[in-house]
């Protein structure tokens, strides 16, 4: 996982300017630096292209000179008259490869790419291998003509070559790209159709010309770059199984974990993957899941959020929900983190959350936000197991996670009927109204959903990843008609989400196999103290539509 951005400044480009409701651009280098740090511990790294326009009028010539910094070269060729700069950011979490890599990346050709996102098939990288510096070879081979199609060869060159869309269409994973194209002058950026990656971008205006793409806002003048896909509604819960397996070992154990980081000076004891876990329906999937795919020395942290101390249903479902994953798994030492919140003491971060989460800008987003964040920062409270059958000398003390992997359950109420208003629109309009909603849900998920998850689990130096959003989890469910999805005409825990409850009964979860839906912001009990606290009261607020409100700042 990486934070990458990109600066450009004095270079005009030939995109649309989203008009006047545009913001100028406030920000210093250092500030966007700060950001992406934090996505991106283990390094950071800038490459600056200079541009230099030679020749007459007529035939116009541009030239570019590349400038890595810190490398202590900073000598410009002479007698060039530098007209912009397009200045290249990367900052690294490194979860693959053997030897510490540092972006941006430049070929031979000069080309430059900065990559977030992970390549879990359809370019083949080897366990050992880097996946951006795989993809950098694959983008240099293709062809730099303008005619591309976004499938398919170039229809011009004699080489067969593949255009840059081709190339990245073939990812399967999450992806967010910032590619400059040397032979052809042509900047690509973009991420994967779901929007699993945050890019947000600022366009160039008549105020403020410079043009900026990043993993993170600086400001709020940004907006988001919209993602796509396309949706239509055959199968068994076996298939489902099989492929949310396939899905979780791809992101857990196809590769090698980068071993190269050491805290303190010396290694710690490596927990490589951490679950966002609510005790829930779909993170108990995912905890049961991650017992098949990971090595059995490995420990596994659950990270559970309360805003009510042991009282919230999230943290009562979360205690219940580890002890049946010891009953499936006695071997797996299983550790809850549990991470206790008050709202009146986390004022600060609230007010980072909503750079974060921005242009999202509701009491639902920022609830949502505030509570991903300290959940996916993982520093709290453990009761460490002495072994004995004795509950009351289990030791509670401080822990935070090294866990640099979250697993997070985005896509399963989406794809599988688990929203009340699910339940409202198949009253409605029965299975076509239920289908057209379901559509525009995974159509809408990047705008509502993962570009703010994304930036907001990302701050805290981990990577996010969503086993329900593999593409071919997605397809088998698509495959399947939407009756043996869900059951709306069942009662809630039985009919939601059906076929995921199938698939937990297969994998030994006959609790979670009933639970409720519950979202992050109700179980952990954020939802109500911050309507206390902003409408003074739930009542109150559920009579304003609360979540719907933009929130004010201070």
């Amino acid at each position: 996982m990486c934070g990458i951005a990109l600066i450009v400044s004095g270079v005009r480009l030939g995109c649309a300017c989203p008009g006047p409701n545009a913001q100028h651009l406030v920000f210093s280098v250092d500030e966007l630096k700060s950001a992406l740090r934090r996505r991106g511990p283990d390094s950071l790294g800038a490459k600056k292209l200079f541009f230099n326009i030679s020749g007459s009028a007529d035939e116009q010539v541009i030239d570019s000179w590349i400038e890595s910094e810190g490398d202590g070269d900073t000598r410009k060729p002479c007698c060039w008259n530098f007209v912009g700069e397009m200045h290249f950011i990367g900052a690294t979490l490194q979860l693959r490869g053997v030897s510490p890599t540092l972006q941006p990346f430049v070929d031979e050709f000069r080309n430059i790419l900065a990559y977030n996102g992970e390549i879990f098939g359809g370019i083949p990288v080897e366990r050992d291998s880097n996946d951006a510096e795989i993809l950098l070879q694959y983008l240099g081979g293709c062809c730099s003509c303008n005619s591309h199609e976004l499938s398919g060869f170039c229809t011009i060159s004699q080489k067969e070559q593949s255009s840059v869309p081709e190339v990245l269409s073939r990812i399967k994973g999450p992806w967010a790209i910032i590619y400059w194209q040397e032979s052809s002058k042509t900047l690509w950026f973009g991420r994967d159709a779901f929007g699993r990656r945050s890019l947000l971008v600022h366009w160039s205006t008549v105020q403020d010309s410079r043009f900026l793409l990043s993993s993170v806002s600086p400001t709020s003048s940004v907006e988001q770059i919209p993602g796509s896909s396309k949706a239509s509604v055959s199968g068994r819960a076996e298939l489902v199984l099989t492929a949310l397996k396939e899905s979780v070992m791809r992101r857990t154990s196809l590769h090698t974990f980068f071993q190269g980081v050491t805290y303190g000076g010396r290694k710690e004891q490596l927990v490589p993957v951490a679950v966002l876990f609510s005790g829930g329906l779909d993170s108990m999937i995912l905890a049961a899941l991650l017992e098949q795919c990971l090595d059995p020395q490995y420990e596994v942290d659950l990270l559970n959020v309360s805003f009510d101390g042991p009282s919230a249903p999230d943290r009562i479902s979360a205690k219940m929900g580890i002890e049946e994953l010891r009953r499936i798994a006695p071997s797996r030492r299983w550790r809850l983190v549990e991470i206790d919140a008050d709202l009146s003491s986390v004022t600060m971060e609230m007010k980072h959350v909503m750079s974060l989460i921005y242009p999202a800008n509701t009491y639902m987003d920022l609830n949502i936000g505030t509570a991903l964040w300290l959940a996916a920062n993982g520093n709290g409270w453990v009761y460490e197991d002495s072994r004995d059958e004795n509950e009351e000398s289990l030791q509670r003390h401080k822990y935070k996670s090294p866990a640099r992997i979250v697993l997070v359950g985005s896509g399963a109420d989406e794809q599988c009927a688990g929203y009340g208003r699910h339940k409202t629109k198949f009253r409605n309009g029965g299975w076509v109204g239920l289908h057209e909603e379901m559509r525009l849900d995974m159509l809408r998920i990047w705008k509502r959903n993962l570009g703010r998850d994304d930036r907001c689990i990302s701050d805290n130096g981990r990577e996010a990843r969503f086993p329900f959003l593999d593409e071919d989890v997605i397809k088998i469910l698509l495959d399947i008609p939407l009756w043996e999805i869900a059951d709306l005409e069942q009662p809630s825990g039985r009919g939601d989400k059906k076929i995921l409850r199938e698939v937990a009964k297969l994998l030994g979860l006959s609790e979670a196999s009933i639970l409720p839906k519950r979202a992050i912001q109700f179980g952990s009990r954020i939802a109500r103290e911050s309507n206390r606290k902003n409408f003074g009261s739930n009542r109150a607020a559920n009579q304003a539509s609360a979540g719907s409100i933009p929130f004010r700042t201070q």
